[in-house]
């Protein structure tokens, strides 16, 4: 899979994926990124990649012009998504990273400043994305969360492919507690069910914790999460306790 990135600060992603599982992915070539400087598409010599907002107003506005020649001088495959991150966009979930994570091929947009010209959200990209209900001062943060949450389903980046079907939100769900060595520490033991082997009784017990976690930190994931009709009924005795 490939991401290719649009940004008036390629240096910020330097050093951020050159270490530990997203590095070692790169370098395998099961993922990898092409960053993209706006300024580069400009034509004047001061490389002028924003201006004033018609109508008045504070802040500058990203042009079009060096955004439409950035993503058309990249290769693209066809259907592509073409992806502005932006306040303004659809919130940023497992699932929608599920649902990225089935192209080849993404093209991010990092907006900045007040944002980018109207005419790029309608005529050029094809999604507009939202990492939380929060403003930042540019999309570069965004773009870096988008591309670890989604690099990190692609298959053999992760070592283990079970790896990633037991992280938080898969499934409607947050994610069981975990242990490791030493089996007692300071008096506090791990669980015993974890210690008995019978990977069934193990299986269960991380549900049913997953279940009660969720109803205690994030009661509203329930509402979309996939029960079966026995897990229901032990949100409700839940409930009731």
């Amino acid at each position: 899979m490939h991401i290719d990135v649009l940004t008036l600060f390629p240096e910020m992603f330097e050093g951020i994926f050159d270490l530990s599982i997203m590095k070692r992915a790169i370098d395998q070539k099961l993922v990898g990124i092409g960053l993209h400087n706006i300024r580069d598409y400009t034509h004047d010599k001061h490389h002028t990649a924003d201006d004033y907002p018609y109508g008045g107003g504070a802040g500058m506005v990203l042009k079009p012009e060096p955004i439409f020649e950035a993503v058309e001088s990249i290769e693209k495959k066809a259907g592509t998504p073409i992806i502005l991150l932006s306040p303004q966009g659809r919130l940023f979930t497992q699932r929608v990273a599920q649902e990225l994570a089935s192209h080849s091929q993404l093209i991010l947009i990092c907006g900045h400043y007040e944002g980018v010209d109207e005419r790029v959200r309608e005529h050029l990209t094809s999604d507009e994305i939202s990492i939380g209900d929060y403003v930042l001062s540019g999309g570069e943060l965004a773009a870096m969360v988008v591309i670890d949450g989604v690099f990190r389903l692609v298959p053999g980046v992760l070592g283990s492919e079970a790896s990633p079907l037991d992280d938080s939100h898969v499934g409607g769900l947050l994610e069981y507690p975990q242990y490791t060595r030493p089996p007692q520490y300071r008096g506090w033991p791990v669980p015993e069910v974890l210690l008995s082997g019978n990977h069934a009784q193990i299986s269960r017990w991380r549900r049913e914790q997953a279940i009660r976690r969720t109803l205690e930190q994030r009661p509203e994931l329930l509402t979309r999460a996939e029960l079966s009709s026995e897990e229901e009924h032990l949100v409700e005795r839940l409930r009731q306790t």
